[in-house]
């Protein structure tokens, strides 16, 4: 089974950015907590972070087209207004899991909805790495069927 990690806009920043909100935590140490659990899970994944918006819905149609088992996504700002990512995942017929470290319904007004919402199998929110764990936890059972 092959799942893909989508990386929204500013994610290269973890670490840096905005640390009350999203820890200290760095990208690549989210890859690899995911990648420890990958092989716990028995699957294999593969991540990729874009700050453009073009080059995210590009990678999304790649994932339609290599046959992608499932995906997980945690776009960042492009949650609150991208069309053109939400309509690039609409294109998928696997299971799509929205992410997100923070609970985004305890932040600013314009990020309590989620364009992406009525096209992905669910959200979770506000448990730090443990949203990208619980994410790939719920993809595996989702594509397996459990």
């Amino acid at each position: 089974m092959k799942v893909l990690m989508l990386h929204g806009i500013n994610h290269n920043m973890f670490g840096k950015r905005d640390p009350v909100q999203y820890g200290t935590i760095t990208l690549a140490e989210i890859d690899a907590r995911l990648g420890e659990l990958a092989v716990t899970l028995a699957v294999e994944i593969e991540s990729f972070q874009s700050n453009y918006e073009g080059a995210m819905c590009e990678r999304i149609h790649q994932a339609f087209l290599e046959g992608t088992d499932a995906v997980l996504i945690n776009a960042g700002a492009w949650t609150h207004y991208s069309y053109g990512i939400r309509d690039a995942l609409a294109i998928l017929t696997v299971p799509v899991v929205e992410i997100h470290m923070s609970n985004i319904h305890a932040r600013e007004a314009f990020r309590h909805h989620s364009v992406f919402a009525d096209v992905v199998r669910g959200q979770i929110s506000g448990f730090g790495v443990d949203s990208y764990l619980l994410g790939l936890r719920t993809a595996v059972t989702a594509v397996r069927g459990e």
